[in-house]
Protein backbone atom coordinates (compact mmCIF):
# COMPACT_ATOMS: atom_id res chain seq x y z
CA UNK A 1 0.00 0.00 0.00
CA UNK A 2 1.70 3.24 -1.18
CA UNK A 3 0.88 6.27 0.91
CA UNK A 4 2.00 9.61 2.23
CA UNK A 5 1.28 11.36 5.53
CA UNK A 6 -1.01 14.37 5.88
CA UNK A 7 -2.42 16.33 8.80
CA UNK A 8 -6.16 16.20 9.35
CA UNK A 9 -6.40 19.99 9.37
CA UNK A 10 -5.08 20.02 5.81
CA UNK A 11 -7.55 17.54 4.35
CA UNK A 12 -10.63 17.84 6.61
CA UNK A 13 -13.13 20.34 7.92
CA UNK A 14 -13.37 20.07 11.72
CA UNK A 15 -16.58 21.53 13.10
CA UNK A 16 -18.08 21.51 16.59
CA UNK A 17 -21.64 20.35 17.23
CA UNK A 18 -24.28 23.01 17.87
CA UNK A 19 -27.01 21.20 19.79
CA UNK A 20 -27.02 20.91 23.57
CA UNK A 21 -27.76 17.25 24.27
CA UNK A 22 -30.36 18.07 26.93
CA UNK A 23 -31.97 20.70 24.70
CA UNK A 24 -32.52 18.44 21.69
CA UNK A 25 -36.08 18.38 20.37
CA UNK A 26 -37.00 14.86 19.23
CA UNK A 27 -37.49 14.78 15.47
CA UNK A 28 -36.75 13.00 12.22
CA UNK A 29 -32.95 13.41 12.16
CA UNK A 30 -30.46 11.25 14.04
CA UNK A 31 -28.41 13.15 16.59
CA UNK A 32 -24.94 11.84 17.39
CA UNK A 33 -24.05 11.96 21.09
CA UNK A 34 -21.33 10.35 23.20
CA UNK A 35 -23.32 7.15 23.84
CA UNK A 36 -23.44 4.37 21.27
CA UNK A 37 -27.12 4.87 20.45
CA UNK A 38 -28.27 7.97 18.58
CA UNK A 39 -30.81 10.44 19.89
CA UNK A 40 -32.95 12.51 17.49
CA UNK A 41 -33.49 16.18 16.72
CA UNK A 42 -35.94 18.20 14.62
CA UNK A 43 -33.13 19.91 12.66
CA UNK A 44 -29.96 18.68 11.01
CA UNK A 45 -26.55 20.34 11.10
CA UNK A 46 -24.69 18.22 8.53
CA UNK A 47 -25.53 16.35 5.35
CA UNK A 48 -22.36 14.41 4.69
CA UNK A 49 -20.13 11.50 5.70
CA UNK A 50 -18.22 12.31 8.89
CA UNK A 51 -16.11 10.95 11.70
CA UNK A 52 -17.56 12.09 15.03
CA UNK A 53 -15.15 12.59 17.93
CA UNK A 54 -16.13 13.48 21.53
CA UNK A 55 -14.34 16.54 22.90
CA UNK A 56 -14.62 15.55 26.58
CA UNK A 57 -13.39 12.59 28.61
CA UNK A 58 -15.72 9.60 28.79
CA UNK A 59 -14.93 8.81 32.44
CA UNK A 60 -15.27 12.16 34.18
CA UNK A 61 -12.92 14.51 35.95
CA UNK A 62 -9.19 13.90 35.89
CA UNK A 63 -9.19 10.93 33.49
CA UNK A 64 -8.17 10.77 29.85
CA UNK A 65 -10.57 8.42 28.16
CA UNK A 66 -12.67 8.02 25.00
CA UNK A 67 -14.98 5.01 24.95
CA UNK A 68 -15.90 5.42 21.29
CA UNK A 69 -15.91 7.55 18.17
CA UNK A 70 -18.63 7.39 15.50
CA UNK A 71 -19.10 7.21 11.74
CA UNK A 72 -22.22 9.00 10.47
CA UNK A 73 -23.74 9.49 7.03
CA UNK A 74 -26.52 11.65 5.59
CA UNK A 75 -28.41 14.37 7.41
CA UNK A 76 -27.71 14.45 11.13
CA UNK A 77 -27.50 16.71 14.17
CA UNK A 78 -24.49 16.79 16.48
CA UNK A 79 -24.19 17.30 20.23
CA UNK A 80 -22.24 20.32 21.36
CA UNK A 81 -19.56 18.29 23.16
CA UNK A 82 -18.53 16.49 19.96
CA UNK A 83 -17.04 17.53 16.64
CA UNK A 84 -17.43 16.31 13.07
CA UNK A 85 -14.34 15.61 10.93
CA UNK A 86 -15.33 15.75 7.25
CA UNK A 87 -12.97 15.15 4.31
CA UNK A 88 -12.70 18.19 2.05
CA UNK A 89 -12.13 16.08 -1.07
CA UNK A 90 -13.99 12.76 -1.26
CA UNK A 91 -11.81 11.59 -4.15
CA UNK A 92 -8.73 12.05 -1.94
CA UNK A 93 -9.89 10.77 1.46
CA UNK A 94 -12.67 8.36 2.43
CA UNK A 95 -14.48 9.29 5.65
CA UNK A 96 -14.96 5.62 6.48
CA UNK A 97 -11.24 4.94 6.03
CA UNK A 98 -10.51 7.88 8.35
CA UNK A 99 -12.97 6.50 10.91
CA UNK A 100 -11.37 3.06 10.79
CA UNK A 101 -7.88 4.52 11.16
CA UNK A 102 -8.78 6.77 14.11
CA UNK A 103 -10.79 4.03 15.83
CA UNK A 104 -7.85 1.66 15.46
CA UNK A 105 -5.40 4.24 16.84
CA UNK A 106 -7.76 5.96 19.30
CA UNK A 107 -5.48 5.72 22.34
CA UNK A 108 -2.34 7.03 20.65
CA UNK A 109 -3.88 9.64 18.36
CA UNK A 110 -6.86 10.94 20.39
CA UNK A 111 -6.66 10.05 24.07
CA UNK A 112 -2.97 10.96 24.25
CA UNK A 113 -3.80 14.48 22.99
CA UNK A 114 -6.39 15.22 25.69
CA UNK A 115 -5.61 18.19 27.96
CA UNK A 116 -6.53 19.36 31.44
CA UNK A 117 -6.21 18.14 35.01
CA UNK A 118 -9.81 18.20 36.28
CA UNK A 119 -11.87 18.93 33.17
CA UNK A 120 -10.17 16.76 30.58
CA UNK A 121 -10.91 17.81 26.99
CA UNK A 122 -9.68 17.12 23.47
CA UNK A 123 -8.98 20.46 21.71
CA UNK A 124 -9.96 20.58 18.03
CA UNK A 125 -6.54 22.04 17.17
CA UNK A 126 -5.02 18.81 18.49
CA UNK A 127 -7.30 16.81 16.21
CA UNK A 128 -6.21 19.01 13.30
CA UNK A 129 -2.57 18.18 14.08
CA UNK A 130 -3.05 14.40 13.79
CA UNK A 131 -1.05 12.87 10.96
CA UNK A 132 -2.66 10.03 9.04
CA UNK A 133 -1.33 7.72 6.33
CA UNK A 134 -2.97 8.63 3.02
CA UNK A 135 -2.93 5.81 0.45
CA UNK A 136 -4.72 6.07 -2.88
CA UNK A 137 -8.51 6.13 -2.61
CA UNK A 138 -8.67 2.62 -4.05
CA UNK A 139 -6.29 1.33 -1.39
CA UNK A 140 -8.32 3.11 1.29
CA UNK A 141 -11.48 1.34 0.13
CA UNK A 142 -9.64 -2.00 -0.01
CA UNK A 143 -8.46 -1.42 3.58
CA UNK A 144 -12.03 -0.65 4.71
CA UNK A 145 -13.26 -3.82 3.05
CA UNK A 146 -10.50 -5.87 4.65
CA UNK A 147 -11.29 -4.27 8.02
CA UNK A 148 -14.97 -5.22 7.70
CA UNK A 149 -14.17 -8.80 6.72
CA UNK A 150 -11.73 -9.28 9.59
CA UNK A 151 -14.10 -7.56 12.00
CA UNK A 152 -16.95 -9.87 10.97
CA UNK A 153 -14.78 -12.95 11.52
CA UNK A 154 -13.59 -11.58 14.85
CA UNK A 155 -17.16 -10.83 15.92
CA UNK A 156 -18.28 -14.33 14.95
CA UNK A 157 -15.52 -15.83 17.07
CA UNK A 158 -16.30 -13.48 19.94
CA UNK A 159 -19.98 -14.39 19.73
CA UNK A 160 -19.09 -18.07 20.03
CA UNK A 161 -16.78 -17.37 22.98
CA UNK A 162 -19.48 -15.28 24.67
CA UNK A 163 -21.89 -18.18 24.18
CA UNK A 164 -19.37 -20.50 25.81
CA UNK A 165 -19.10 -18.16 28.80
CA UNK A 166 -22.87 -18.19 29.07
CA UNK A 167 -22.84 -21.99 29.11
CA UNK A 168 -20.26 -21.99 31.91
CA UNK A 169 -22.44 -19.62 33.93
CA UNK A 170 -25.41 -21.92 33.37
CA UNK A 171 -23.26 -24.83 34.50
CA UNK A 172 -22.40 -22.96 37.72
CA UNK A 173 -26.07 -22.41 38.47
CA UNK A 174 -26.92 -26.03 37.68
CA UNK A 175 -24.14 -27.33 39.94
CA UNK A 176 -25.35 -25.11 42.77
CA UNK A 177 -28.93 -26.27 42.28
CA UNK A 178 -27.88 -29.92 42.28
CA UNK A 179 -25.86 -29.28 45.43
CA UNK A 180 -28.84 -27.96 47.42
CA UNK A 181 -31.05 -30.75 46.03
CA UNK A 182 -28.70 -33.42 47.37
CA UNK A 183 -27.66 -34.65 43.91
CA UNK A 184 -23.99 -33.68 44.00
CA UNK A 185 -22.62 -36.17 46.54
CA UNK A 186 -23.95 -39.55 47.71
CA UNK A 187 -25.70 -39.75 51.07
CA UNK A 188 -24.09 -41.66 53.94
CA UNK A 189 -26.59 -43.77 55.94
CA UNK A 190 -24.28 -43.47 58.97
CA UNK A 191 -24.85 -39.68 59.19
CA UNK A 192 -27.19 -38.50 61.91
CA UNK A 193 -30.38 -37.45 60.06
CA UNK A 194 -31.16 -33.77 59.75
CA UNK A 195 -34.39 -33.95 61.74
CA UNK A 196 -32.31 -34.87 64.80
CA UNK A 197 -30.04 -31.92 63.98
CA UNK A 198 -33.08 -29.64 63.80
CA UNK A 199 -34.37 -30.89 67.17
CA UNK A 200 -30.94 -30.22 68.69
CA UNK A 201 -30.93 -26.65 67.34
CA UNK A 202 -34.42 -26.00 68.69
CA UNK A 203 -33.36 -27.35 72.11
CA UNK A 204 -30.36 -25.00 72.12
CA UNK A 205 -32.59 -22.05 71.29
CA UNK A 206 -34.97 -22.96 74.13
CA UNK A 207 -32.08 -23.06 76.60
CA UNK A 208 -30.83 -19.64 75.44
CA UNK A 209 -34.36 -18.23 75.75
CA UNK A 210 -34.68 -19.58 79.29
CA UNK A 211 -31.29 -18.06 80.14
CA UNK A 212 -32.50 -14.69 78.84
CA UNK A 213 -29.92 -14.62 76.04
CA UNK A 214 -32.50 -14.84 73.25
CA UNK A 215 -35.97 -13.45 72.82
CA UNK A 216 -38.79 -15.87 72.14
CA UNK A 217 -40.05 -15.48 68.59
CA UNK A 218 -43.50 -16.19 67.26
CA UNK A 219 -43.73 -19.81 66.06
CA UNK A 220 -43.35 -20.27 62.33
CA UNK A 221 -45.76 -22.40 60.31
CA UNK A 222 -44.52 -25.92 59.44
CA UNK A 223 -43.27 -26.52 55.92
CA UNK A 224 -46.06 -28.19 53.93
CA UNK A 225 -45.23 -30.74 51.26
CA UNK A 226 -46.84 -28.53 48.62
CA UNK A 227 -44.63 -25.62 49.66
CA UNK A 228 -41.30 -27.39 49.06
CA UNK A 229 -39.89 -26.35 45.65
CA UNK A 230 -38.22 -29.73 45.02
CA UNK A 231 -37.69 -33.17 46.53
CA UNK A 232 -34.80 -33.73 48.92
CA UNK A 233 -33.05 -37.00 49.84
CA UNK A 234 -33.97 -39.21 52.75
CA UNK A 235 -32.23 -37.94 55.87
CA UNK A 236 -32.69 -34.29 54.88
CA UNK A 237 -35.40 -31.98 56.18
CA UNK A 238 -37.08 -28.77 55.04
CA UNK A 239 -37.06 -25.97 57.61
CA UNK A 240 -37.33 -22.19 57.72
CA UNK A 241 -34.42 -19.87 58.33
CA UNK A 242 -36.17 -18.52 61.43
CA UNK A 243 -36.18 -22.04 62.91
CA UNK A 244 -32.41 -22.48 62.73
CA UNK A 245 -31.14 -18.91 63.20
CA UNK A 246 -30.42 -17.70 66.72
CA UNK A 247 -30.90 -14.07 65.63
CA UNK A 248 -31.61 -12.16 62.43
CA UNK A 249 -30.71 -8.50 62.91
CA UNK A 250 -30.78 -5.51 60.61
CA UNK A 251 -28.13 -2.82 60.47
CA UNK A 252 -28.55 0.59 62.14
CA UNK A 253 -31.11 3.08 60.88
CA UNK A 254 -29.68 5.67 58.49
CA UNK A 255 -30.51 8.43 60.99
CA UNK A 256 -27.96 6.94 63.40
CA UNK A 257 -25.09 7.88 61.08
CA UNK A 258 -24.03 11.39 60.13
CA UNK A 259 -21.37 12.78 57.79
CA UNK A 260 -19.11 13.47 60.77
CA UNK A 261 -19.13 9.74 61.66
CA UNK A 262 -17.32 8.74 58.45
CA UNK A 263 -13.52 8.74 58.48
CA UNK A 264 -10.59 7.42 56.49
CA UNK A 265 -8.67 4.43 57.87
CA UNK A 266 -11.47 3.62 60.29
CA UNK A 267 -13.69 0.62 60.97
CA UNK A 268 -15.44 -0.71 57.83
CA UNK A 269 -19.20 -0.79 57.44
CA UNK A 270 -20.61 -3.76 55.53
CA UNK A 271 -23.32 -2.66 53.10
CA UNK A 272 -24.62 -4.52 50.02
CA UNK A 273 -21.90 -2.97 47.84
CA UNK A 274 -19.30 -4.62 50.10
CA UNK A 275 -20.69 -8.15 49.59
CA UNK A 276 -19.07 -9.43 46.39
CA UNK A 277 -18.95 -13.07 45.28
CA UNK A 278 -19.46 -14.46 48.79
CA UNK A 279 -16.74 -12.23 50.22
CA UNK A 280 -16.72 -8.96 52.17
CA UNK A 281 -14.74 -6.18 50.47
CA UNK A 282 -14.02 -3.11 52.59
CA UNK A 283 -14.50 0.34 51.09
CA UNK A 284 -12.50 3.40 52.15
CA UNK A 285 -15.63 5.48 51.66
CA UNK A 286 -17.57 3.40 54.19
CA UNK A 287 -15.57 3.57 57.41
CA UNK A 288 -16.44 5.06 60.78
CA UNK A 289 -14.50 6.16 63.84
CA UNK A 290 -13.92 4.17 67.01
CA UNK A 291 -16.24 6.58 68.82
CA UNK A 292 -19.01 5.81 66.30
CA UNK A 293 -18.40 2.08 66.75
CA UNK A 294 -19.21 2.46 70.43
CA UNK A 295 -22.50 4.10 69.48
CA UNK A 296 -23.21 1.15 67.13
CA UNK A 297 -22.11 -1.52 69.60
CA UNK A 298 -25.15 -3.75 68.98
CA UNK A 299 -24.35 -3.88 65.24
CA UNK A 300 -20.73 -5.01 65.56
CA UNK A 301 -20.04 -8.21 63.61
CA UNK A 302 -18.38 -11.29 65.05
CA UNK A 303 -16.49 -14.13 63.40
CA UNK A 304 -18.86 -16.62 61.67
CA UNK A 305 -21.78 -14.19 61.49
CA UNK A 306 -23.54 -14.20 58.14
CA UNK A 307 -23.96 -10.79 56.49
CA UNK A 308 -26.87 -10.56 54.02
CA UNK A 309 -27.62 -7.81 51.50
CA UNK A 310 -31.01 -6.35 52.43
CA UNK A 311 -31.62 -4.55 49.14
CA UNK A 312 -30.75 -4.72 45.45
CA UNK A 313 -29.70 -8.05 43.93
CA UNK A 314 -31.09 -10.93 45.96
CA UNK A 315 -29.04 -13.81 47.33
CA UNK A 316 -25.85 -11.96 48.28
CA UNK A 317 -24.27 -12.99 51.57
CA UNK A 318 -20.89 -13.75 53.11
CA UNK A 319 -19.37 -15.26 56.24
CA UNK A 320 -17.55 -12.85 58.56
CA UNK A 321 -13.94 -14.03 58.82
CA UNK A 322 -11.53 -13.51 61.72
CA UNK A 323 -10.01 -10.58 59.85
CA UNK A 324 -13.44 -8.92 59.64
CA UNK A 325 -14.34 -9.51 63.29
CA UNK A 326 -15.27 -6.13 64.80
CA UNK A 327 -16.50 -4.58 61.56
CA UNK A 328 -20.00 -3.11 61.59
CA UNK A 329 -23.18 -4.16 59.80
CA UNK A 330 -24.31 -1.28 57.56
CA UNK A 331 -27.79 0.13 57.15
CA UNK A 332 -28.38 -1.89 53.97
CA UNK A 333 -27.58 -5.31 55.44
CA UNK A 334 -28.78 -7.96 57.88
CA UNK A 335 -26.52 -10.11 60.02
CA UNK A 336 -27.47 -13.61 61.10
CA UNK A 337 -26.11 -15.71 63.95
CA UNK A 338 -26.36 -19.46 63.31
CA UNK A 339 -25.76 -22.46 65.59
CA UNK A 340 -22.67 -24.61 65.16
CA UNK A 341 -24.82 -27.33 63.57
CA UNK A 342 -25.07 -25.24 60.41
CA UNK A 343 -21.95 -25.26 58.22
CA UNK A 344 -21.58 -21.59 57.22
CA UNK A 345 -20.30 -22.17 53.66
CA UNK A 346 -23.27 -24.48 53.00
CA UNK A 347 -25.71 -21.80 54.15
CA UNK A 348 -24.05 -19.27 51.82
CA UNK A 349 -24.51 -21.64 48.88
CA UNK A 350 -28.19 -22.22 49.72
CA UNK A 351 -28.82 -18.49 50.08
CA UNK A 352 -27.26 -17.81 46.67
CA UNK A 353 -29.09 -20.59 44.83
CA UNK A 354 -31.75 -19.93 42.21
CA UNK A 355 -34.64 -21.16 44.33
CA UNK A 356 -33.64 -18.87 47.24
CA UNK A 357 -33.17 -15.87 44.96
CA UNK A 358 -36.56 -16.53 43.39
CA UNK A 359 -38.29 -16.66 46.78
CA UNK A 360 -36.52 -13.54 48.05
CA UNK A 361 -37.27 -11.58 44.88
CA UNK A 362 -40.93 -12.57 44.75
CA UNK A 363 -41.37 -11.76 48.45
CA UNK A 364 -39.34 -8.53 48.49
CA UNK A 365 -40.97 -5.19 49.20
CA UNK A 366 -40.36 -1.66 47.91
CA UNK A 367 -41.38 0.29 44.83
CA UNK A 368 -37.99 1.52 43.58
CA UNK A 369 -35.65 -1.19 44.92
CA UNK A 370 -36.11 -4.76 46.13
CA UNK A 371 -35.92 -4.88 49.93
CA UNK A 372 -35.95 -7.72 52.43
CA UNK A 373 -37.38 -7.70 55.94
CA UNK A 374 -37.45 -10.01 58.96
CA UNK A 375 -40.67 -11.73 57.88
CA UNK A 376 -39.21 -12.68 54.49
CA UNK A 377 -35.95 -13.99 55.93
CA UNK A 378 -37.67 -15.90 58.73
CA UNK A 379 -39.82 -17.75 56.18
CA UNK A 380 -37.04 -18.59 53.71
CA UNK A 381 -37.00 -22.37 53.14
CA UNK A 382 -33.74 -24.19 53.83
CA UNK A 383 -33.03 -27.74 52.57
CA UNK A 384 -31.09 -29.05 55.57
CA UNK A 385 -28.81 -32.10 55.15
CA UNK A 386 -26.92 -33.88 57.95
CA UNK A 387 -23.95 -31.83 59.17
CA UNK A 388 -21.21 -34.08 57.66
CA UNK A 389 -23.01 -33.96 54.30
CA UNK A 390 -23.11 -30.14 54.41
CA UNK A 391 -19.32 -30.22 54.49
CA UNK A 392 -19.05 -32.84 51.73
CA UNK A 393 -21.39 -30.86 49.47
CA UNK A 394 -19.35 -27.67 49.81
CA UNK A 395 -16.04 -29.46 49.19
CA UNK A 396 -17.34 -31.09 46.01
CA UNK A 397 -19.04 -27.92 44.82
CA UNK A 398 -15.91 -25.81 45.34
CA UNK A 399 -13.87 -28.36 43.39
CA UNK A 400 -16.29 -28.19 40.46
CA UNK A 401 -16.57 -24.41 40.60
CA UNK A 402 -12.78 -24.12 40.39
CA UNK A 403 -13.00 -26.00 37.10
CA UNK A 404 -15.62 -23.46 35.97
CA UNK A 405 -13.24 -20.65 36.99
CA UNK A 406 -10.49 -22.16 34.86
CA UNK A 407 -12.86 -22.51 31.88
CA UNK A 408 -14.00 -18.88 32.18
CA UNK A 409 -10.41 -17.65 32.49
CA UNK A 410 -9.46 -19.59 29.35
CA UNK A 411 -12.42 -18.15 27.41
CA UNK A 412 -11.60 -14.64 28.63
CA UNK A 413 -8.01 -15.06 27.49
CA UNK A 414 -9.21 -16.24 24.08
CA UNK A 415 -11.42 -13.16 23.73
CA UNK A 416 -8.51 -10.89 24.59
CA UNK A 417 -6.19 -12.65 22.13
CA UNK A 418 -8.88 -12.41 19.45
CA UNK A 419 -9.17 -8.64 19.95
CA UNK A 420 -5.38 -8.20 20.01
CA UNK A 421 -4.90 -10.20 16.81
CA UNK A 422 -7.52 -8.12 14.97
CA UNK A 423 -5.80 -4.91 16.03
CA UNK A 424 -2.35 -6.22 15.13
CA UNK A 425 -3.38 -7.44 11.65
CA UNK A 426 -5.05 -4.11 10.85
CA UNK A 427 -2.10 -2.07 12.09
CA UNK A 428 0.23 -4.13 9.94
CA UNK A 429 -2.04 -3.42 6.97
CA UNK A 430 -1.36 0.29 7.50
Amino acid sequence: MSWRKVKLGEVCFIEKGLTGIQKAIPGEYPMVVTSEERKSHNEFQFDDEAVIIPLVSSTGHGHKSLKRIHFQQGKFALGSILCAVIPKNKSLLSAEYLYRFLDLNKENELVARMKGMANVTLPMKEIAAIEIPLPTLNDQLLFVEKYKNLENKSESLNTELTHQRSLVRQLRRQLLQEAVQGKLVPQNPADEPADALLRQIKAEKEQLIKAGKLKKDKPLPPVNADEAPFEIPEGWVWCRLGEIAFTISTGPFGTMLHKSDYVQNGIPLVNPMNIVKEKIIASEKMMVSEKTKQKLESYVLETDDIVVARRGDMGRCAVVSKNENGWICGTGSFFIKLPSEIFRPYFVKVFGSDFSKSFLLSSSVGSTMNNLNHRILNNLLIPLPPLPEQDRIVQKLEQLLQTCDALEASIQQSQEVNAQLLQQVLREAL
